[in-house]
């Protein structure tokens, strides 16, 4: 069965691509394994303290983020997709179990393809209102999650013996 398409509404969603020089195996490895996962997952100098994924429709992905000050801001979702090397959906507006959230924010889109250079990553945040995708955008979306990708990039090139590459 083919994934649908991933339809981008400007209005309510922030896109970043790239096309990164590693492997699309171990972007997917970094991606899925939480103790990998927590080495790139948020800009420098923030860190993840805690990361869970329970890696299938339903099941739960959950990072907590610390700032420099120490504050810590725990995420709690659910996977929608999960399609091995290709695409991950997840979504903070359904908690694990399919729960309604009481605040939801977003949902996550990651599409990834083998490329010449090595992977095409497109990730997609996808909003339930305008408000919500500027509130995002404002925060710094696109350097963020920009910055996530190149540490994510270096992690791997650091670390690709024991990721598998």
């Amino acid at each position: 069965m083919t994934s649908p398409v991933i339809k981008v509404d400007p209005k309510l969603d922030l896109v970043l691509e790239r096309e990164v020089d590693v492997p699309l195996e171990l972007v997917w490895r970094v991606w899925t394994t939480p103790e990998r996962l927590r080495h790139w997952f948020v800009p420098k100098p923030w860190t993840i303290t805690a990361c869970e994924i329970d890696l299938r429709p339903g099941g739960t992905f959950a990072t907590t983020m610390r700032s420099p000050e120490g504050q810590e801001f725990p995420n709690l979702g659910t996977y929608l997709e999960v399609t091995p090397l290709e695409r991950l959906i997840f979504t903070d507006t359904l908690l694990p179990g399919y729960r309604p959230s009481a605040n939801p924010f977003f949902t996550a889109v990651l599409e990834l393809e083998k490329s010449a250079a090595g992977t095409k990553y497109r990730a997609i945040a996808i909003h339930g209102n305008e408000e919500a995708r500027k509130s995002h955008e404002e925060m710094g979306f696109h350097d963020g999650w920009g910055t996530v990708v190149n540490q994510m990039v270096d992690y791997i090139k650091a670390n690709s013996a024991s990721i598998g590459g």
